[in-house]
């Protein structure tokens, strides 16, 4: 892919996202996907989260907006500072639903292949989900992952990005135990990519509504290497 611009990266990356659902662009598909050049100014005020019921509905932060301040959990269960290891070094921050969820483990396995090649680049990988550490201790260990799993147990993180909405019935049973009873909302988050500068501003996202449907490792080692001068 030598030769393309960011812009006909990003493209690409958008194109993915629309053809990969049959349902209705909505506002999380036609905002979801913006170029690094459209920068938003954070909202000095955050409105209270309402929860989307449908995954096509979230709003998520967009390109030239910041991160949240977060404390986490991570696989040993030491709280970890988000934004201070953010501001170590330029982040891809993945946004995954669990390690039961069969389509996760194949993307977490193929970041881990893709792990070298952007830490060659200047980035650092980190992943957050749903599950408890102990979970995160299993697929740490199930797919050999030498990146950060961190817990977002309770999802506070994932509504604070707006990718978060409320779980279909049929993991109303299952998500109060792989999340220690934190997900008392029986929320999920939109399975999301960010890339981040040190500063925490995002540069790139890929969130697709369809939990099917991820970010290709080639393709996000193609989009990480366009853009690192910009970070």
């Amino acid at each position: 892919m030598k030769g393309f611009t960011k812009e006909c990266v990003k493209s690409i990356a958008i194109a993915l996202a629309i053809a990969s659902t049959t349902t209705t662009m909505s506002n999380a598909q036609t905002t979801s996907m913006q170029s690094s050049s459209m920068k938003n100014t954070t909202a000095s005020y955050q409105m209270p989260y309402s929860t989307p019921q449908k995954p096509e509905d979230i709003s998520p932060l967009l390109n030239g907006e910041k991160i949240p301040k977060a404390i986490l959990t991570d696989v040993s269960g030491k709280k970890f500072d988000l934004n201070k290891a953010v501001s170590e070094k330029p982040t891809v921050l993945i946004f995954y639903r669990g390690g039961w969820c069969p389509y996760c483990s194949r993307q977490l396995s193929g970041l881990q292949q893709a792990a070298p090649e952007l830490e060659k680049l200047g980035y650092q990988l980190i992943a957050i989900s749903t599950d408890t550490p102990e979970e995160l201790m299993q697929s740490a260990t199930k797919e050999k992952l030498d990146y950060k799993l961190l817990s977002d147990a309770d999802l506070s993180l994932s509504k604070q990005f707006g990718i978060a909405y409320k779980a279909p019935e049929a993991y109303w049973n299952m998500l109060p135990k792989t999340t220690g009873g934190m997900d008392t909302e029986l929320l999920l988050p939109v399975p999301s990519v960010f890339i981040l500068d040190k500063s925490g501003t995002i540069h790139f996202e890929y969130i697709n509504p369809d939990f099917k449907q991820r970010l290709s490792p080639d393709l996000l080692k193609v989009v990480a290497n366009s853009i690192r001068k910009d970070l």
